[in-house]
């Protein structure tokens, strides 16, 4: 069912001053980092097909369809389709269609692979979009969730600093201003939270990424992308069970009945 909040969420996606792709510009090292875990991730799989939810203007819907024969972007802006369809002309494998997160127009359990990928940050409560994306997902089918992670290794030095406990709720990011001024919700989650929510709508967490770990104004301007990237590959695993990143990918695989809400990360 489309909340109000939902509609003024898509509707400032349409706004003419906003172009998301204009965003990515000078986001190169991040760009690659989400390429790379996502390439990790699906490594030897291929699928009949996929479902880039939220997937703006197809960003990583044609990496999703190096993986699948078929890729539906689903996407609550029409401004964002508008930019999707012109980027993704050469791509006719990828289809794009205009629905909300949580009310999405498939059947039951009728996609291969689903991708959820910088979306949960506008989602102070992610668990409808959830459970809806385990609704279509046939049994043992797989799903890629990205949580912008509030307990990333920064961020817990702060707490630790203030000696305050990092809390398991989700995080409002933007100013006082923002946030009676009606601007678009921006979290973070703690990861054991969402690992909890996908537990609970019957996603096992097959495996974790640290993404995106050497996400700094500082290392950017004064290390080469190259040697970036190559730490950034060495990264990814070894860092997931501390969350040290400031994305988590998790690579879930829905069972075939739910389980409860106590499961966490499978590692």
């Amino acid at each position: 069912m489309t909340t109000p909040e939902t509609a003024r969420r898509a509707e400032a996606y349409d706004d003419p001053e906003l172009s998301y792709a204009d965003y990515w510009t000078g986001r190169g090292y991040e760009h690659a980092a989400e390429v790379m875990a996502i390439r990790r991730l699906l490594r030897g799989r291929q699928f009949a097909s996929a479902v880039d939810i939220g997937g703006g203007y197809g960003r990583l819907s044609v990496v999703l369809a190096e993986y699948a024969g078929k890729v539906t972007l689903v996407e609550p802006s029409s401004q964002q389709l508008d930019l999707a369809r012109e980027f993704l002309r050469g791509y006719p494998a990828i289809d794009c269609r205009r629905m909300q997160a949580a009310e999405l127009d498939f059947p039951d359990s009728s996609m291969d692979l689903a991708a959820m990928v910088r979306v949960l940050h506008h989602l102070p409560d992610p668990a409808p979009e959830i459970a809806e994306m385990a609704r279509i997902l046939r049994p043992g089918g797989y799903a890629i969730v990205e949580v912008a992670n509030s307990a990333h290794a920064v961020n817990r030095a702060r707490f630790l600093a203030r000696r305050s406990k990092l809390p398991l709720t989700s995080i409002d990011l933007r100013s006082r201003h923002g946030m009676t001024g009606g601007t678009i919700p921006f979290v973070n989650h703690h990861p054991d939270s969402i690992a909890r929510e996908l537990s609970a709508a019957g996603l096992q967490i097959r495996q974790v990424l640290s993404v995106s770990n050497l996400r700094s104004p500082l290392i950017k301007r004064a290390a080469p992308g190259r040697l970036m990237l190559a730490a950034e590959r060495a990264m990814q695993a070894r860092l997931a069970r501390i969350y040290f990143g400031p994305s988590i990918f998790f690579f879930l695989r829905k069972e075939r009945q739910p389980a409860d809400a106590s499961g966490g990360p499978a590692g």
